[in-house]
Parts: structure tokens; C-alpha cells; sequence
């Protein structure tokens, strides 16, 4: 034991009475006039007593790294913004410097940051010292603070029976030894903030690397941590790493098998490895087999009996610090349709209001579960996805699943509903069966957020369609095809419009409503002659006209009359869709519908024109033209103003052709009609070079050129490229 005296006594502490044991705050001070210098002991007062604490004269310098992973590729940008943020901090004086390398399990965090550190050792040449946090492991709990210290001191040269009984003791002890260092230290697998910060060094000389699932923003906000949110690996990448294990020779032996290998696991590191490690110990096997295997049982091919080396443990381990709610979310997720989604219909899916989904959201998000997109859009990464979608299968009762996939898709086939209506309120009413509770569509106000909404949801409403159909569910197959039919047309998504209707006919026909079926009939009928199918079209509203007249429909007999001329015109059978559209012009009459019948009206004036008839086209035209103004009907107006531009291009009128189109152009931009724009302003420029004005036509035909490009019209942008490059304008000569 120490002795007291009025002189400093020499009582040496032999490490075993923890009572006479100096803390680590009492020996701070003199670490580093005393063992940092290299001195035998730490010579502390306290209360009198002259304690010295025998600590080894030179600590071994740790080099606790794994070794790197071999077949490592790509995450060129990744390491170069590690190694710049170093440089850069190199030269500058500030506190300890952090990387926060933030990614689902099995994106390659853990590959990356031993990488880069062993290609950089030169610049930690005290050491580095390596830990897994184990926060998402096998273990089950992640590592506490106390165990990490210990085993940090102990690498630093601190005998266990010299070590400090206080936590706080030891993190004091555990930075007076790195203060002044340059060293490394990686915090691998980290859970969170508290599990980090009291490993942080001070002094401004070390770097810490932190791997999380979490995106750990407490380090960013407190302690100037730079993050890096790890993505997949490109194509090019995957297929460097497979390569690389597998060799050049079996890889371009099987390129079609590598490509569809690559494409399942969507750059999946720790996927793309494990197939490059079960093909690499089974070398007389074809690269299509295991093709095969994926195809048939997912990942669950590759599972063994090493839980780190299975996908769907480790993506497991990123679920227990979730609540029961997240769990639940997570899950949902997993079924929605779509590979994206935006936060009100995750709400809706959820049964939950907005603010309460956000959390959900933002939670999963940090948890490497989701990642966040522009315009508060969410998505999972398709490996996560079938994960979340067997979460809620093996979790989730199937009556919740029902019920809560349901109320999702009445939300987008009613919201879809209303969009559609703004576009054309004038367009056949339709039966819609009530939103299940819960649902509660969003009303959508005007044009422009109608088409931006379709712009946004349209590949989900493609596959909340097809999700439909696997559960029956044919009112919703049937009311999104018609909700989409007039985004679609006036995008010019024409094999879109096609597939769907093909898929609505068959709903159709389990929902016994006739004017449904007509509809289905009449509106596939159009999208085949849009592809140019004219058989097809032919049959279908063949059929759909012969349902009207057997059930009386008139209305849908002058729609179908309508739908029959435009696909004659497709024909460049003018004398029989001037018939067609004769007849639908005179039921619509008779019927007191006096937009359709301008419409119709209008269409003829079209008919007759290509027939050479100019004065009756422009007569017709015209007084279309005047209807439609006063019913404000604006995409019809947009219509005769483009039939009116036809008519002057066609009797050299090009000064009014000009004018026609300008303002049918304003028009279709406006109501989003971006296939009918691009035709506008292809005439447009027309016009203008035949007037002279070269400028002006280049201007118009490089917008239809941009257009045409977009919307898959080769063809046409060829053309009017042709046309740009076959002038020189007046002002260049």
C-alpha cells in the first residue's frame, strides 16, 4: 500500500489494489512529459501520495488492419474523394479528421475503406487500429464502448492490470496516447453516434474511417464528419469483378449468362461475390446454371453455412434496431408495385398520415434500407426489395398485406382518375367503384400538375396495373388503362397505350359491363393503329362497334365511328374516314354533344383536305375552330388550329400556316402534349424557311428534332436534321 508522510514517499502500485489505483484523469497530465517522452514512469500527486504507474517504455505500433479484398473493382470517384479530403486536411490545422463511409449490408463499405487505407499506410506510420463494432453481426449486440477501449489500450502497449476502472478513465488514457499520433483507425460496422464519439481521438493528427448501415448524421453535425453513401457498382464494375475471379476466358465464353448474372444482382458487391465464389469452386460448371438457379430460387441458391457470406441474413442484422412499426413499413415496401415511391402513397400503403410516414421513411433511409430521391421520391434496391417482400410474408398477416396493397392501388387508380379528367373533361364518364377506406385520392387541380403527376407515377401505375391483375382485382386493370389513355396519347407512348388496353380487354371481361368492354375494344383498337397494326385495329373496333349497336350505346357508336376514321386515315383511306367521321359528326349532334360534334366537324375538315378539297376543309375547320373557342375547349382548339395550318401550308398560305401553328404549338405545350408539339413545330419550320426566314426555321425544327429524339421518333428527327444541315441561313454567307 502507498504510505503518507509530509515528504513525497516513493509507493509504487503494483496493479492489484484497485483502491490505490490512480485514475487515468490523475495521470493525464504527466503521459506526456513522461511516457509519450519515453520515460520509465508516470509520476502522479494525489492527496500527498506520490504514485508511479509503470507503463511500457516503447508501445509496439499496431497495424491491426485485415488484409484487402483482392478481387476489389471500381469506387473510383469513392477513392478519390477519401484521398482529397485528406490532402486538403493535411495542410491545415483543425480537429480529428472523420470519414463516415454510410451503405446497405453487402454494398462493399468495409471492402472500400480497407482499400484505400492500405494503399495509403505511408501516411499513418504510428499504426492503425482496426475494430468491428459488430452492429450488425452474427454477435447479436454491438460491441460496447468499454470492450473497444480496452482493446485499443492493449494494442498500445497498456498491460490489462494497468488499465484504469473507469470508463471515462480509459478514454482519457486511450486519447493521451493517440493525441499526438498519426495513425488510422478504423470503426468498423458501426451502430450508431454513442458507439463513436468516445472513440474519437483529439488532436488533429489521426483519421477515423466509420462504416454504418446508418447514416450516423450525429457525427456530421457535431464532430465535421464527411460522409460518402455508398451505390452499386456500375455494369462495367460488376463485370470487372467477375472477371477478375473468374477470368477473361470463362467470362467472354458465357456473355449472355454474365450479363444476366450482373443484371440480378444490380451491383450488388457482396452478391456479385458470392456467385464469383461459388462458380470459381465449381469451375467445370456453365455460368447458365447458376442463371438457372437464381431464376428459380433467388439468392437463396447461394446460401451456406457462413451467415455473413448469405445476403439475406446480412440484410437481416439491419432490422433489429428497427421499431415494429419500421419492421411493418419495411415490409409493406417490400409488395408495393413500382420500383420507386413517392411519400403520399407510401401513407396511403402504410395507413398512416404524412408526417407519421416521413419518419417511417426518413428512419429506413438512414438505416441504408431505402435511399432517398429528387422530388421525395423513395427506392429500394431490388436485392432489398425481394428481402422486405419475404419480411412481409413471413411477418405480415395476408389480410393486412390485401388490404394494405389495395388501398395503395385505389389511390393511384383513383388519383389517376382525376388527373385524367383535367386533361380531357370532356371524355366519356366511366364506372368507378368507391376507394377502400384509407385510400384518399389526391385531387388534382390543373393541367400541369396532372401531367407532371402521370410523368412521375407512370412506370408504378404500369405496375400497379400488372399487380392487379395477380389479384383479381380487374376494376383496377380496367381504370388505369383508361386513366392513362390520354397522358399516353399525348405523350406518345403508343406501345405503352397498347399493352395496357391489351390488359384492360381481358379485366373487361370479368367486370359484365358492356360500355366497359365497348371502351376496351374501341381504345386497343386506336393503339393498334397508332403501331401501325391496321388488322388489328381493323377487328377490334369492328367489334366494338357491333357491342353498340346491339346494346343501343350511341354515344359510344359515334366514339367508335371517330376511332374508325382516324385508323382509315392511318390507311390513307381518306374517302372512308371522311365517312366515318360524317357519321360520328351527326350522332354527336343528335345527341347534343356540341364539343364532339365540333371535334368531329373538324376531323372531316382534315379528311377533306387530304382529299384536295380545301375550300370545304377550311369552311369546316373554321367553324370547328370557332365551337370549340366557345366551349373553351382548348385542346380541341389546339387541334383545328393544327388542321388549319395543314390546310394553308397546302394552298401556299404560309404567312397564316405560320400563325396557325405558333399558336397550336403555345397550345400543345401548354396541355402537355408533346407528340402533336413536336409535329407543330416540324411544320413550323417548314413555314418559315419557305417565307425566308432561315433562323427562325432552324430554331423550330431543333426544338422537333429534340422532341422527336425524346419520344423515340427516329425517323422523323432524322428528317428534320436532314433539314437543318441542307440550308446555309442568309446571315452566314
Amino acid at each position: 500500500m502507498a504510505t503518507r508522510g509530509t515528504t513525497m514517499a516513493n509507493a509504487e502500485y503494483d496493479g492489484d489494489d484497485v483502491e490505490g489505483r490512480p485514475s487515468a484523469g490523475e495521470i493525464h497530465n504527466t503521459l506526456t512529459a513522461g511516457i509519450v517522452t519515453g520515460s520509465v514512469q508516470a509520476g502522479v500527486i494525489s492527496g500527498g501520495v506520490h504514485y508511479h504507474y509503470p507503463l511500457p517504455r516503447k508501445a509496439p505500433t499496431p497495424r491491426q488492419l485485415p488484409p484487402a479484398s483482392s478481387g476489389f473493382v471500381g469506387r473510383v470517384d469513392e477513392l478519390a474523394a477519401l484521398t482529397a479530403t485528406l490532402n486538403h486536411a493535411a495542410g491545415a490545422a483543425g480537429t480529428v479528421l472523420i470519414f463516415v463511409l454510410a451503405g446497405a449490408g453487402g454494398i462493399g463499405k468495409t471492402w472500400l475503406a480497407l482499400h484505400w487505407a492500405h494503399q495509403h499506410l505511408d501516411r499513418f506510420p504510428d499504426g492503425q487500429l482496426f475494430v468491428d463494432l459488430q452492429a450488425f453481426s452474427p454477435a447479436g449486440e454491438p460491441m460496447s464502448v468499454a470492450d473497444t477501449v480496452r482493446g485499443f489500450l492493449i494494442s498500445l502497449g497498456v498491460t490489462p492490470s494497468h488499465i484504469p476502472v473507469e470508463l471515462e478513465d480509459q478514454i482519457r488514457l486511450y486519447r493521451s496516447f493517440v493525441a499526438s499520433k498519426r495513425m488510422l483507425i478504423v470503426l468498423d460496422n458501426a451502430a450508431g453516434a454513442d458507439q463513436i464519439t468516445p472513440l474519437l481521438p483529439g488532436g488533429s493528427t489521426c483519421t477515423v474511417i466509420v462504416t454504418s448501415r446508418r447514416t450516423l448524421p450525429t457525427l456530421i453535425t457535431r464532430h465535421g464528419a464527411s460522409q460518402l453513401r455508398l451505390a452499386t457498382l456500375t455494369p462495367q464494375d460488376a463485370r470487372e469483378l467477375l472477371t477478375a475471379r473468374l477470368g477473361l476466358h470463362r467470362i467472354t465464353a458465357e456473355t449472355e449468362a454474365v450479363d444476366e448474372l450482373i443484371d440480378f444482382c444490380r451491383g450488388f458487391a457482396l452478391a456479385l461475390g458470392l456467385i464469383a465464389g461459388r462458380a470459381y469452386t465449381q469451375p467445370d460448371v456453365p455460368l447458365a446454371d447458376f442463371v438457372s438457379d437464381l431464376r428459380h430460387l433467388g439468392l437463396r441458391a447461394l446460401d451456406n453455412d457462413d451467415p455473413a457470406a448469405n445476403v439475406y441474413t446480412v440484410l437481416s442484422w439491419s432490422l433489429r434496431a428497427l421499431t415494429a412499426q419500421q419492421r411493418k413499413v419495411f415490409g409493406l415496401l417490400g409488395i408495393a408495385p413500382g420500383s420507386d415511391i413517392g411519400l403520399p402513397a407510401a401513407a396511403r400503403l402504410s395507413d398512416q398520415s404524412d408526417v407519421q410516414a416521413h419518419a417511417v421513411l426518413m428512419a429506413l433511409t438512414e438505416a441504408s434500407l431505402l435511399d432517398r430521391k429528387p422530388g421525395n421520391r423513395y427506392v429500394m434496391h431490388d436485392l432489398i426489395r425481394g428481402y422486405a417482400a419475404t419480411t412481409a410474408d413471413q411477418e405480415l398477416p395476408g389480410e393486412l398485406r390485401k388490404v394494405a396493397l389495395r388501398r395503395l392501388l385505389d389511390f393511384y387508380a383513383h388519383t389517376a382518375h382525376s388527373a385524367a379528367r383535367i386533361l380531357n373533361p370532356y371524355r366519356e364518364s366511366v364506372p368507378l367503384r368507391a376507394p377502400a377506406p384509407g385510400a384518399n385520392p389526391q385531387l388534382v387541380q390543373n393541367i400541369q400538375t396532372a401531367i407532371d403527376w402521370f410523368d412521375t407515377e407512370h412506370t408504378t401505375l404500369l405496375a400497379a396495373q400488372r399487380g392487379s391483375v395477380t389479384h383479381g382485382w380487374h376494376d383496377v386493370v380496367w381504370q388505369i388503362a383508361w386513366s392513362l389513355n390520354e397522358f399516353h396519347g399525348r405523350r406518345g407512348l403508343s406501345r405503352d397505350r397498347l399493352r395496357v388496353w391489351l390488359t384492360a380487354l381481358d379485366s373487361a371481361a370479368h367486370l359484365s359491363n358492356v360500355h366497359m368492354l365497348i371502351i376496351a375494344h374501341r381504345d386497343l383498337g386506336v393503339a393498334y393503329s397508332a403501331r401501325e397494326r391496321h388488322n388489328e385495329a381493323r377487328r377490334h373496333l369492328h367489334e366494338a362497334l357491333a357491342l353498340t349497336q346491339k346494346y343501343g350505346d350511341f354515344h359510344q357508336q359515334a366514339q367508335v365511328h371517330r376511332a374508325l376514321a382516324v385508323a382509315s386515315a392511318t390507311q390513307s383511306d381518306f374517302h372512308q374516314a371522311l365517312e366515318h367521321a360524317d357519321q360520328a359528326h351527326a350522332l354527336y349532334g343528335n345527341l347534343n354533344l356540341p364539343v364532339w360534334e365540333a371535334n368531329a366537324l373538324n376531323y372531316m375538315g382534315w379528311c377533306s383536305s387530304q382529299l384536295g378539297d380545301y375550300k370545304t376543309a377550311r369552311s369546316h375547320c373554321q367553324a370547328a375552330l370557332a365551337q370549340l373557342q366557345h366551349h373553351h375547349d382548348r385542346y380541341g382548339e389546339a387541334i383545328a388550329l393544327e388542321t388549319l395550318d395543314d390546310i394553308a401550308r397546302n394552298t401556299d398560305c404560309h404567312r397564316d400556316a405560320i400563325n396557325y401553328d405558333q399558336r397550336a404549338a403555345t397550345l400543345f405545350r401548354t396541355l402537355g402534349d408533346a407528340r402533336r408539339c413536336a409535329s407543330v413545330l416540324d411544320d413550323l419550320g417548314f413555314s418559315y424557311f419557305k417565307v425566308g426566314e432561315h433562323s427562325q426555321a432552324r430554331t423550330a425544327w431543333q426544338e422537333a428534332e429534340k422532341l422527336y429524339r425524346r419520344q423515340g421518333r427516329d425517323a422523323s428527327a432524322i428528317r428534320v436534321r436532314q433539314n437543318i444541315d441542307g440550308f446555309t441561313q442568309p446571315e452566314d454567307v
